[in-house]
């Protein structure tokens, strides 16, 4: 993709690559008939955005608007989206955002509906990528009340918000940067019902997160974990400030482990074991085929009990 930054609202590449994401979106069913909208930045107080009442998966270059840093429409047949507002929320708070993604995939937009946090330490790319995802309040989409909600959770290194009871919006300094954010969360939101299905989520210890950190410093990535004093990675927010009524609390994955002497309480776990290579049990599969259900055997031992009681003496 070419640069995105000084090219003009006139550019049909940059509204090319708005309609190739846009049909990105619409086909990994992360927006649906009109859903979801996007935008590139192109110049000091010029935005190239996605009309409103389209569907992503089927715009062309004609379709695409442009709108000042007002929101005030200066170009496009079709009228521009009304949640552009957020978008430029986030580019005026942020000037090293040049492309916004706003749409609903499924599996983020659960955790949004859930008003469930997205637990950290767990996946090394989203350490790397993403960072933690802090979850913005609900407003009625459209209006500046809505584009405001994601202000106090715009620190430096946020490239992913969580919209409650809406979806999720990414950014970046490209659109395909932005884009790709959406899909890695998706599919990070999708591994964590899987493991949640099978039993339990396992987070990574301190030694594991600090590497991953380091990791990605090395990388050059930005996190806002790298802007809070004293934080205590995975059982912290950095975005406590944002947080000023009341933080999410889970309420299906368990918080991430307090690290103070966790190391020490692991290996005080494993020299108790009868054997070094015994293999960690499984809450979802049974370690042998003839070890039975304990479920199954108190309905089985209930049945029985109550067949005893019930038959003539």
């Amino acid at each position: 993709m070419v640069n995105q930054w000084n090219s003009g609202i006139n550019d049909r590449k940059l509204k090319e690559d708005i309609c190739e994401i846009g049909r990105r979106v619409y086909s990994k069913g992360f927006a649906a008939a009109n859903d979801g909208n996007i935008s590139i930045r192109v110049g000091e107080n010029e935005v190239l955005c996605s009309p409103t009442m389209i569907c992503k998966g089927f715009m062309t270059p004609d379709d695409i608007c442009a709108v000042d840093m007002e929101g005030t429409q200066i170009a496009g047949k079709r009228k521009r989206t009304s949640e552009v507002l957020l978008h430029l929320a986030i580019m005026k708070h942020r000037p090293d955002v040049k492309a916004v993604v706003h749409c609903h995939p499924p599996h983020a937009t659960a955790f949004a509906v859930a008003r469930e946090p997205i637990p950290q330490c767990i996946l090394p790319e989203i350490e790397v990528f993403m960072g933690e995802v802090p979850i913005a309040p609900y407003e009625t989409p459209g209006g500046p009340a809505f584009a405001n909600t994601v202000v106090p959770f715009l620190a430096n290194g946020t490239n992913t918000i969580i919209l409650t009871n809406h979806g999720t919006v990414t950014f970046g300094k490209t659109i395909e940067d932005a884009y790709w954010k959406t899909e890695i969360l998706d599919a990070y939101c999708r591994i964590l019902l899987l493991a949640k299905q099978l039993g339990r989520v396992n987070y990574l210890d301190e030694r594991e997160s600090v590497e991953l950190l380091d990791l990605k410093k090395k990388l050059g990535f930005d996190d806002p974990r790298f802007h809070v004093e004293n934080c205590d990675l995975c059982s912290n927010t950095a975005f406590r400030d944002g947080y000023q009524e009341q933080m999410p609390q889970s309420k299906a994955f368990e918080p991430a482990p307090v690290y103070a002497g966790y190391l020490e309480r692991q290996k005080g776990a494993l020299d108790s074991s009868n054997s070094a290579e015994a293999r960690p049990a499984t809450s979802a599969f049974s370690t042998s085929a003839s070890e039975p259900d304990l479920e199954s055997l108190v309905r089985i031992i209930t049945e029985q009990v109550i067949a005893s009681i019930s038959s003539p003496r």
